[in-house]
């Protein structure tokens, strides 16, 4: 899954694309390195951006979904969004395949952190179910449930419970994404690398999102720019070790060049 996104601040500058050109440009650049999706975003989720409201989200994503069909007209995109507005309109005006929630289906749109508490979303206990698990059930598109949990027991008890609310929603094609680099130190993003596999349990696909994040750049003492070659060996543990089935990427050529040497390594074991 190649990253591209439509905005102006997200956290590895190398990533950002304002105009149409730009995300044509970078469109293209995913395909040809041999990226199967395309993981478009409009509102970026690093600690300390500016919140977007629901019209400039819109108003983005519209003009990068645009930009992204015409130059890629056959390609599976995903939509990072936490908004079920954005979500509805991706897929129903662009075809968009995928939405993938960071929230966790928050109606808040909190990304970790104290509004994560169970307490912070409205469910089936006050009869409402969240809106983005209602309209990704409606859609009937895969739908990626991060977690924002920090530690892998209660990031799989985080799971349990919304696959279940979907699942009764009539949704069952779910990607569980453990959520690296959302509300977890240094330490529990480690922890939650080491026990992935754990999550083979609930037997769904695990998407792994770790490219150039801030776990790789501070344990290794560089930054974004320096952080390919920690992202490559956290990418080869996800696949090896944690039987990681998504893994969304800056990187598109290099992260391919990984899938091929762990797919042909593991035939063997």
């Amino acid at each position: 899954m190649g990253i591209l996104n439509a905005t102006p601040d997200s956290f590895y500058a190398g990533s950002r694309r304002r105009t149409e050109a730009e995300i044509e440009a970078r469109a293209c650049q995913i395909v040809e390195e041999g990226g199967a999706i395309i993981d478009v975003g409009a509102y970026s989720t690093r600690p300390g951006a500016a919140k977007v409201s629901a019209d400039e989200e819109m108003e983005r994503m519209r003009m990068a979904l645009g930009a992204v069909r015409r130059a890629q007209p056959d390609a599976v995109i995903s939509v990072d969004t936490f908004r079920p507005e954005v979500a509805r309109m991706s897929v129903e005006e662009f075809g968009a395949g995928i939405i993938n929630d960071v929230s966790g289906g928050n109606p808040e749109g909190s990304f970790g952190g104290e509004m994560m508490a169970e307490e912070a979303y409205r469910g089936p206990d006050d009869g409402l179910a969240y809106p983005m698990f209602c309209e990704v059930a409606r859609l009937k598109v895969p739908y990626i449930l991060m977690s924002s949990r920090p530690n892998m027991m209660s990031i799989m008890q985080d799971f349990a419970h919304k696959v279940q609310m979907l699942r009764d929603l009539g949704h069952k094609d779910i990607i569980l994404d453990p959520g690296f680099g959302f509300g977890k130190t240094l330490a529990e993003n480690y922890e939650v690398l080491a026990r992935l596999g754990l999550l083979r349990e609930m037997e769904l696909p695990v998407l792994v999102g770790v490219s150039r994040k801030s776990m790789i750049s501070r344990l290794l003492g560089t930054d974004a720019d320096g952080a390919l070659n920690g992202t490559t060996v956290v990418n080869t543990l996800a696949l090896a070790c944690g039987g990681a089935s998504i893994l969304r990427v800056h990187d598109v050529r290099q992260c391919v060049e990984v899938v091929k040497i762990v797919k042909e390594t593991i035939r063997y074991v």
